[in-house]
């Protein structure tokens, strides 16, 4: 087919022209990529459920860490300041049997038990594990 026959002036083009058909597919499709995730619930509500206890490792030099209602901390029953906790912990936790289990009140704030496992990081705990009710 020649284009621009003056024979041919009064009749279409056969031929579908798809590239500004991909360049709108392509800008809908980043826009989409762009959106989901802030369409996304940011929270979810969710009922944790009551486990069972799980086994045991007898050989692991186990830690209690308790976070009470207002946030204060104690280990092994020994009231703690969190530099306090943290020399105690980089002292504890060159052992490789250590490990740290925190068991926190539910109404702490998840901020402060974030905190502490924080500190528990950076004192180099590797182990760690969080306590809760048993039952069902």
């Amino acid at each position: 087919m020649a284009i621009g026959n003056s024979s041919q002036q009064g009749s279409m083009m056969s031929e579908i022209n798809v590239t500004p058909l991909v360049d709108v597919m392509l800008v809908l499709l980043v826009v989409f990529i762009i959106t989901a995730p802030l369409l996304a619930p940011q929270a979810l509500k969710i009922n944790l459920p009551k486990t069972d206890a799980v086994s045991k490792n007898d050989k692991l030099q186990k830690v209690s860490l308790a976070i009470d209602a207002h946030g204060d901390v104690s280990l092994d029953s020994a009231h703690l300041s969190d530099e306090g906790l943290a020399e105690m912990l980089k002292a504890r936790a060159t052992d490789p049997q250590f490990q740290l289990q925190i068991q926190s009140d539910e109404a702490v704030n998840y901020g402060r038990v974030a905190q502490i496992m924080a500190i528990a990081q950076k004192a180099g705990v590797t182990k760690l594990s969080f306590l809760t009710i048993g039952g069902k």
